[in-house]
């Protein structure tokens, strides 16, 4: 089987006039209609909003052949996050508690992708609030891997994910608190990317944890990411975390040429953990980087083994917080009969049948971290340790260009055989969340397969604003190798 049209090509027919956007958008439609029961990555469809996009297109394209030219994104079939608000478009976040909600806004995103052409098709299952490894704290069922449909795409962005691997639409778009962008693309065999913090707005996304959320491109190629970053960075008066840079030009930034660039490998990070299959496939990886002409180049990052107890205590503070709106009185769910009772009991009935088990478990946690008495011992130390974290990482970019691990320490693992152990799920995130709290940019790129044909990822790391250098080590990767091009059947 081929591998499914790249972003790129397609917008490249739209605009020369080769295929129709109306053709295109069908045709991504009816893959959603054909393989989306099997596989549950869309909780909502919106065609019609689609096709009237691409209607609109290809007038435009008719009145006058250069119309489309300037718009990157023109034709091009996306899938977004159900936690990115969409006007008119129910936004659920996966969660029972704003199953009917409605924005009457678009995130600044949704606005930039549609500016740029783009046909959103849908709205992705994810896991509730985001809060996830797995995806399978959806309130509205598991996403299901389409390599093996007894295995989790990942979390918290498996819908996303699973409908770029499925080739249900070319490119897709996600959230990353802690690697809920590049793990999933790991486990279903694509890139996904988490641009530095500050590099894209947060506006209209539903937030779970503000200081870590970060929006970021699904894609099969690392130029396709680009693509889409392109199109989706710069700053935002509606976000105040946005920085105050123009937005980069990165599809320029990918020649292919990577000599003399320097790769930071952690290798003391691998001792424990890492599944033997992905070991050969990571170390595989360096040997391919090597032969383009870089160089690597040991790096230690002595504070990365607390990343995980530093995320879980920062991520649930932030969470108990941004969660306390969702009390049954504004907007959302509110729990049947409790209009005539006390304002307590209704809180308390509302929360406990909105939430699922894990939304609740990351209040629970983040409220007692936050507790007087126990900020200081608790959340205080956790941003401390942040802090040390990150400056292991610039020392290492003192010296290395990039830092490379493997994505997720594990394949994908089947469903349902993590979910009562809530620590083996959070240690799924041992080698992303460090991107999170640092702020940095990462991506996970396709870097090989275990011998029961599921996908393992690469992922680099890079410094602040520095998308560029790990797009290119990305995309010369992907010229040398094509696992990026494998589908499942």
């Amino acid at each position: 089987m081929s591998a499914p049209d790249t972003a790129a090509t397609l917008r490249d027919a739209v605009v020369s006039g080769a295929r129709s956007a109306e053709e295109v958008c069908r045709e991504a439609l009816d893959r959603l209609e054909r393989l989306d029961p099997a596989l549950h990555a869309f909780n909502t469809v919106t065609a019609e909003r689609a096709l009237a996009g691409a209607r609109d297109l290809d007038r435009r394209r008719a009145a006058s052949p250069r119309a489309l030219d300037s718009l990157p994104l023109a034709g091009v079939p996306v899938a977004v996050k159900d936690n990115l608000c969409t006007r008119g478009v129910r936004t659920t976040a996966s969660s029972r508690i704003l199953e009917h909600y409605v924005p009457p806004y678009d995130a600044t995103i949704v606005t930039r992708l549609e500016g740029a052409g783009a046909l959103i098709v849908g709205k992705t299952n994810c896991d509730e609030f985001a809060m996830g490894s797995s995806n399978e704290n959806s309130a509205f069922g598991p996403v299901h891997n389409p390599w093996d449909r007894t295995r989790t795409p990942g979390g918290s962005s498996g819908g996303s994910a699973a409908a770029v691997a499925a080739g249900i639409t070319p490119v897709a778009i996600g959230s990353d608190t802690g690697g809920s962008i590049r793990q999933p693309a790991a486990l279903c065999g694509i890139t996904g990317l988490k641009p530095s913090y500050g590099r894209v707005s947060r506006y209209g996304l539903i937030a779970f944890a503000s200081s870590l959320d970060q929006i970021g491109p699904f894609a099969r190629t690392a130029a396709d990411a680009a693509r889409l970053l392109d199109v989706m960075a710069g700053e935002d008066p509606r976000d105040a975390t946005t920085a105050a840079l123009p937005a980069p030009a990165l599809q320029g930034a990918l020649t292919g040429d990577v000599r003399g660039m320097r790769i930071g490998v952690p290798r003391r990070l691998l001792d424990q953990g890492l599944d033997p299959e992905v070991r050969e496939a990571f170390l595989a990886a360096l040997d391919v980087l090597r032969g383009r002409g870089t160089t690597l180049v040991d790096v230690e990052l002595p504070r990365a083994r607390y990343a995980i107890p530093v995320y879980y205590l920062v991520a649930t503070a932030e969470a108990s917080s941004n969660l306390a709106r969702y009390d049954g009185v504004r907007y959302g769910f509110r729990a049947p009969g409790t209009s005539d009772t006390d304002l307590r009991t209704m809180y308390c009935r509302t929360r406990d049948l909105g939430f699922g088990p894990e939304v609740k478990r990351r209040i629970i946690l983040g409220t007692y971290v936050l507790s007087a008495g126990y900020y200081d011992a608790y959340y205080l130390k956790a941003q401390q340790v942040r802090t040390l974290i990150r400056q292991d990482y610039d020392d290492a970019f003192t010296r290395t260009d990039v830092v490379a691990l493997p994505t997720s320490p594990v394949p994908a693992f089947r469903l349902g055989e993590r979910v009562d152990d809530p620590l083996q799920m959070y240690l799924n995130d041992v080698f992303t969340v460090s991107a999170n709290l640092t702020g940095l940019p990462a991506i996970s790129v396709p870097c090989g397969f275990t011998r029961g044909r599921l996908p393992i990822g690469l992922q680099l790391t890079g410094p602040g604003f520095d998308e560029a250098a790990i797009l290119r080590v990305a995309d010369a990767y992907e010229r040398e190798t094509g696992w990026w091009k494998e589908v499942p059947e």
